[in-house]
């Protein structure tokens, strides 16, 4: 198993596929964009699946996400679902995405063996989507939304984060939406994980304003706690159900404590919590011909030694070095 010191074993696996991204989200990364890693250091599909195949088989990884910078981008993605896929026992398989080329792939990732999908969508205007991600994109993202929902994506789930003076005021609109057409939502609280580091906790919108405009609403009911697990969202039944709403609050009502994921970056190394300021190196072992008991030994001590929460609250707390679209979430 993938256990720490503190109780804990991983068995949600989080891949970050590339750190590119199509888009320049205000909370992700600056509008000049990053210098990508270079493309020898970014894991092959056949290294991505091995690495998997080993969190699978030898270490009790259950669920497998597929994240990026924007996933989409990579040609091989089916080919690395369909290989996951087959694996033995068979991962539950997600993605995370901005949507972007969504509505052309969304058929040929379902049928290689996608069970659900995350969609990133944070307005429903136009000229505000322009602002936050600095592209004219949205008519693409709302039409990968209808691609995965007709393709039995199901649920599809939507990731807001609403950012103050910029898009807080929409919070019942886009619940009104993804109820209207059978999207699950889910609100962020804005983490620091910018690569410009320019997150201020007093522009961060909270998970209590979040529940506190949507109740002027809806009708929230909390839903049962002991069906969350150890799932970030905590959820709330809408107007009585079976409709549900989530709000992750990772900076109000951090969920540390009940953390199963690791992260694999696209270049190999082993992050043990979002916010991990070291690393453990996988790819040159995988690359220098170690076995795979021998990947397994190092993916084991290097989620041994996880500290206890992410300490975003602690006067001392110091944002990771790579930005969000480096780490994948």
């Amino acid at each position: 198993m993938l256990a720490d010191s503190y109780g804990r074993v991983a068995t949600d696996l989080r891949v970050s596929l590339t750190d590119r991204c199509n888009l320049r989200c205000a909370y992700c990364m600056p509008p000049e964009g990053l210098d990508w890693l270079p493309q020898p250091e970014v894991l092959t599909g056949d290294e991505i699946v091995r690495l998997v195949r080993i969190g699978v088989s030898l270490l009790g990884i259950r669920e497998v996400r597929f994240t990026g910078g924007e996933p989409l981008l990579r040609k091989d993605l089916a080919s690395i679902i369909a290989r996951t896929a087959a694996l033995s026992p068979r991962p539950e398989i997600s993605l995370t995405t901005n949507g972007i080329g969504l509505a052309r792939r969304a058929g040929r990732l379902r049928e290689a063996g996608l069970d659900r999908i995350n969609v990133s969508l944070d307005t429903l205007r136009p000229e505000v989507f322009r602002k936050l991600a600095l592209r004219d994109r949205l008519p693409d993202v709302l039409a990968g939304l209808a691609a995965a929902a007709a393709a039995g994506l199901a649920p599809v789930k939507v990731n807001t984060v609403l950012m103050r003076g910029v898009n807080d005021d929409e919070a019942v609109a886009l619940l009104e939406y993804c109820l209207a057409h059978g999207y699950e939502l889910r609100f962020i609280e804005q983490m620091p994980l910018d690569a410009q580091h320019g997150w201020k906790r007093a522009e961060m919108v909270t998970a209590d304003e979040i529940t506190a405009a949507l109740s002027a609403r809806f009708e929230l009911t909390p839903d049962d706690p002991r069906q969350r697990g150890a799932a970030p969202a905590e959820a709330f039944l809408v107007n009585g159900g079976p409709a549900r709403v989530g709000v992750i609050a990772s900076v109000t009502r951090p969920f540390c404590g009940s953390c199963d994921r690791v992260r694999l970056t696209a270049d190999g190394q082993v992050r043990n919590c979002l916010f991990a300021r070291e690393e453990s190196d996988l790819r040159s072992a995988l690359r220098g011909g170690a076995a795979d008991e021998e990947i397994a030994a190092r993916w084991q001590a290097a989620v041994a030694v996880k500290l206890p929460g992410h300490g975003i609250n602690d006067p001392s707390f110091l944002q990771p070095d790579r930005p969000m679209s480096a780490i994948g979430g």
